[in-house]
Parts: C-alpha cells; sequence; structure tokens
C-alpha cells in the first residue's frame, strides 16, 4: 500500500473529507482526516468511520493506521 492510495479511499469514502496521510514502510501509516461527517461523534466512532473506507486492507495490506480526526471547525480553532 501506499499513502496516495488509502487517501484516496478516505476520501472517496467520506465524500467532502480531506484526508493527509503518510507512512514509509508500506505497512504502516499515519492520517489527519477532517471531515464534517464526524461532528457530534466520539473519537472511536469517528475511527471506525475511516476504517470502513479501508474495509478489509485494515489489519491486512495495512497493518496500522494511527488517525488524527477532525472536524472542519475543530481545524478552524486551532489557527
Amino acid at each position: 500500500m501506499d499513502p496516495a492510495s488509502i487517501q484516496a479511499m478516505i476520501e472517496t469514502g467520506l465524500p467532502g473529507a480531506q484526508a493527509e496521510v503518510s507512512g514509509a514502510d508500506g505497512v504502516h501509516f499515519e492520517a489527519t482526516v477532517v471531515a464534517s461527517q464526524f461532528a457530534g461523534k466520539l473519537p472511536l466512532a469517528r475511527h471506525r468511520l475511516v476504517y470502513a473506507t479501508l474495509g478489509e486492507l485494515m489489519g491486512g495490506a495495512i497493518h496500522a493506521l494511527a488517525l488524527k480526526t477532525l472536524t472542519p471547525e475543530e481545524v478552524a480553532a486551532r489557527r
């Protein structure tokens, strides 16, 4: 797997989302995902939404994915 493919899957699965994915070894990745779909959801529910976009790749081709999940409003508040 490569970061660009994971980013595309996340952004396709969560329309309107913006994802930044990194990972150099092909199995361990980090992603920051900003999506309005996260509003009102706890971190675990947000992570499940992202994992759902990757399906069976999680635990297989993607061994680990460290996530930061934010709403657009949370990003704006940090600036």
